[in-house]
């Protein structure tokens, strides 16, 4: 697995599809997540450090882990199938960790929330991860 950060999010100006960037540690790869506009508005304005007056639906998400005790330990990208990204959220509940099923945009935005590390796997980056050196928005 590979640790990596968001890098940055782009977004059409008339289309409904986004991209996240996902950079490795080291800065050598990059993973293109086309995402929905709606989860990378949650992520931009994480990364941009942007409070909305109201919680958005992430934000729900990480005050209802907390208040029942858990915490999130990390995120994991494992899978590409048909172009679908396939993701999980790790939770740790007392001595229990809890695998639960995400698409990778809710993961991410989860994961930024809570300062938990995003991981991908080696078989993702494989398949779809690219050179840092290249311009992964260019589909």
């Amino acid at each position: 697995m590979l640790q990596m950060r968001v890098d940055k999010v782009a977004m059409e100006v008339e289309g409904e599809q986004s991209v996240v960037i996902l950079k490795d540690i080291e800065g050598k790869q990059m993973l293109p997540i086309w995402i929905g506009m709606l989860e990378a508005t949650s992520i931009a304005l994480e990364v941009e450090g942007i409070k909305p007056a109201r919680p958005l639906s992430h934000d729900l998400m990480k005050s209802i882990i907390s208040a029942l005790g858990a915490e999130v330990t990390m995120v994991l990208i494992y899978d590409l199938k048909d172009n679908t990204f396939y993701g999980q959220v790790l939770l740790r509940a007392g001595d229990d960790t809890i695998e639960i099923d995400a698409r990778p945009s809710d993961a991410i935005a989860l994961a930024l929330r809570t300062g938990a590390p995003i991981f991908v796997s080696e078989k993702v980056m494989e398949e779809a991860g690219v050179s840092a050196q290249q311009d992964p928005t260019v589909h």
